[in-house]
Order: structure tokens, then sequence, then C-alpha cells
């Protein structure tokens, strides 16, 4: 099984655009994606997982998403708490650096959640159609309570409320949160004539966001390969145990096979948009080479590659 959904994994349009732009990287091309490009194109995906989630939440029913959320807010609880445990424990690193760390890998990766979708939709494989909705319940919480964390140990001057607010009003939490109402407020029906926009031209939206993160990831390989062993230890280690927290979360809630793959990768991922603003306001003191290098120079590609398959491997495990 593993062996087989790696291969499918490696050979998918999404997981090739990302290593072919971390090798035009490493090859000292001087090609990049335009910056408005980008930007568009993070707009229209996380637009895209907020309406699809909202339209199919709407179609699904509030009470059907109730003990889904209640397991994510957990997961947001205790990923952030283990990921300050294991970097001030394997990693040594200071309180500061700890909790910087802790607010990334206890909160989400849109992107990997995208990849496990596409992963788990190449596998025929059912899942949940709520998903997408599940994503702020997952950042929100984890970034506040690692925060949270080292300002009670330390005393730092930022105010909770600050960022609080950081966290809510930026770029992927509110898109998606946005997206999420429009698609519930509209509806299924009401979505259709739509539909070719943000579900036909998704994937190939994708591979060219991914191409792009491929060439940021390349870029942060000279700063990790400073940093010695435990740092690339932990940020393998932590998403493998995320991962399966995530998946055993998904089935004692009765969730799909499919469904809890897609939680797997998603308590197992690390963020590189939400959380590096907020800490960049509550900790700037914090390195951001190590936790954007261990983020997306480490862990992205590590989920993108090998995680997201043996998430799923988990998941059927336990089936």
């Amino acid at each position: 099984m593993i062996s087989s959904a790696l291969l499918n994994n490696m050979l998918s349009p999404m997981v090739l655009a990302f290593w072919m732009g971390a090798i035009a990287t490493l090859l000292r091309t001087n090609f990049r994606v335009p910056q408005p490009v980008y930007t568009a194109i993070s707009i229209y995906l996380l637009l895209a997982i907020g309406i699809k989630g909202g339209g199919e939440l709407r179609h699904a029913g509030l009470l059907a998403i109730l003990l889904p959320s209640l397991a994510t807010l957990l997961l947001g609880i205790v990923t952030p708490l283990t990921s300050y445990v294991i970097a001030r424990r394997l990693a040594k690193l200071d309180r500061i650096n700890a909790a910087a760390l802790a607010a990334h890998y206890g909160s989400v990766s849109a992107v990997t959640f995208l990849a496990a979708q596409q992963f788990c939709k190449s596998l025929s494989v059912p899942c949940e159609g709520f998903m997408p909705s599940l994503i702020p319940l997952l950042e929100v919480p984890a970034i506040i309570i690692a925060l949270t964390v080292v300002r009670l140990r330390t005393g730092g001057p930022c105010s909770l409320r600050t960022v609080v607010h950081e966290v809510v009003t930026g770029p992927s939490v509110l898109l998606m949160i946005s997206g999420v109402v429009i698609g519930f407020a509209a509806g299924p029906e009401r979505l259709k004539p739509i539909e070719p926009f943000y579900v036909s031209g998704f994937p190939g939206a994708l591979v060219l966001f991914l191409f792009e993160l491929g060439m940021v990831a390349a870029e942060e390989l000279p700063v990790l390969l400073g940093q010695g062993v435990r740092l690339g230890i932990f940020a393998t280690m932590v998403p493998l145990l995320h991962g399966l927290l995530g998946v055993v979360a998904g089935r004692i809630i009765g969730l799909s096979e499919g469904g809890c793959g897609v939680l797997g990768a998603m308590a197992a991922s690390a963020s590189y948009i939400a959380a590096p603003a907020a800490v960049r306001i509550a900790l700037p003191e914090a390195n951001p080479s190590l936790y954007l290098g261990c983020s997306l120079g480490i862990t992205f590609p590590f989920n993108l590659t090998l995680g997201i398959p043996i998430y799923f491997t988990f998941s059927r495990m336990l089936a």
C-alpha cells in the first residue's frame, strides 16, 4: 500500500511542479513567478477552499461538523504544546524560538491540505466535503496557545488581543472564513454557475503555486544546513507524530478513511502564512530562518512527498 501510494504521489503534477521549482532555484536560474501573479493565485486558492467547504457544509448540515470541530479544536490545543516541548528538549531551542516553532507546527498549511485532498481524489477514496471549514479551527487556537505559553513564561510585551487580531484578520484565515460564509450562504445550487472557476480551474492554479513554493523552499536550504541535525529531526518527527494523532482523532469521531487521512495531513502540516505574520508581531526576537526554514524548507516538502501517503496508510491500517 505505502509503496504504491508514494509512487502515485511522487508522479502527481503538484509534487512534480514543486520539485521542478526547487531544481530551478538550485540551478541558479533568474526566473520567478511575478509577485502579483503569486498573490492573485494565493487569493484564489484560499477563497476557493472556503467556498467549496461552505457549500458542502450547507449540504451536510451544522450537526455533521460538531464532532469534527471539537476534535480539530483539541488538536489545535495539543499540537502546539507537544511542538514546544519537543523543540525545547530535542532541538535545544530557547523559549522564544521554541514558541515560534510551536506556533507554526500547531497551525496548518492550507497548501498541504489541498495536496492531501488531491491525493485523496487520485486514490478515489471518499472524503467529507466540509473538511475545509475545519482549517481556521486548527490554525487560530494553535497560534494563540503557542504564543500565550511563551508570554506566560517570559512576560512578553505583546498583548494577547493584538495576536488574536493579527491571526483572525490575516489574509489566509480571513479569505477562508469569507469563502465559507459565501459558500454556506449561497448553497450548492447557487454555486453551480461558478463551479468551473473554483473547482475546474483549481488543480492548474495549485500546480503553478507549488512551482513557486518549490523555489522559495530551495532558498531556505543554506540556512537549514547550518543549523544542525536536530532541527531536521524535529521537522520530520513532529509531523509524523501529529499526523498519527490527527488520524486517530478522525477515527474516534467516525470520519471516513479519506477524512482521517486529510485530518492527519492537516495536523501534521506547519503554517508558513498565518503563523509567521503573528510571530513577527508577538515574538520579533525569534529567528525567522529557524521557523520558516523548518516549516517551508523541510516539513512542507516532506509532507508533500512522503508524509501524505504515510498518513493515508495510517488511516487504512486503523480502519
